[in-house]
C-alpha cells in the first residue's frame, strides 16, 4: 500500500535515505547525495506540501519516494536528447528503499501509473543500479538535464497513449 508520508515519521524517513546513500556508495555511485542530501527539511517540506509518499506493507516501510505533479522547472530544458512531449507529467524524486523487499521501483511505477499516463524521473550518471531498474519499467532515455545546482542528471520518461 501507498500512503502520504507523515511528519512524526521523518527520522525513519532519514534511516532509510542513509541507508540508500551508503548502497550508492557500495556500488560506486559516490557523487549523488552527498553533503546531507536529501536534508531533512527537504523531505519536511515534500511532507508539507503533499508530495511525500511511503510504500508500506503491513509491518514496515519498504520504499519513500517525492512525486511531484506538474512543471519540474528542472526538465524546463534538455540536452543531448529531447522529451518525448510536453503534456502533463508527474515526476518522481528522492527514490530509496529500506531494502527489506525487492522490486520496489516497480510498485512504485505502478502506482504513479494509476495517476498519470506520463512519468519522469532522472538520476545520475554513476548510478547504475537506478539506471537498469528505471529502463526496466519502459521508461527510455531522453538526454541530460540540469539540476539548480548545475549537476547534470540522465533524464528517463515513461509516455503511454491514453
Amino acid at each position: 500500500m501507498i500512503e502520504k508520508g507523515k511528519i512524526e515519521d521523518i527520522e525513519k524517513y532519514m534511516l532509510i535515505y542513509k541507508k540508500a546513500c551508503k548502497f550508492m556508495v557500495y556500488t560506486g555511485n559516490k557523487e549523488q547525495w552527498i553533503n546531507g542530501y536529501p536534508s531533512k527539511d527537504i523531505i519536511l517540506t515534500d511532507i508539507k506540501n503533499g508530495n511525500f509518499y511511503v510504500l508500506k506493507d503491513d509491518k514496515n516501510i519498504l520504499a519513500i519516494f517525492s512525486l511531484i505533479e506538474g512543471v519540474d522547472k528542472t526538465y524546463l530544458n534538455i540536452y543531448e536528447g529531447k522529451r518525448i512531449n510536453d503534456s502533463t507529467y508527474m515526476t518522481i524524486h528522492r527514490m530509496a528503499s529500506s531494502f527489506i523487499k525487492k522490486n520496489v521501483f516497480h510498485d512504485v511505477v505502478e502506482y504513479v501509473k494509476e495517476k498519470t499516463n506520463h512519468i519522469r524521473i532522472d538520476t545520475h550518471k554513476k548510478n547504475v543500479v537506478m539506471q537498469k531498474v528505471i529502463l526496466k519499467e519502459n521508461f527510455s532515455y531522453q538526454g541530460i538535464i540540469y539540476l539548480e545546482n548545475g549537476d547534470p542528471r540522465l533524464a528517463y520518461e515513461f509516455y503511454k497513449e491514453s
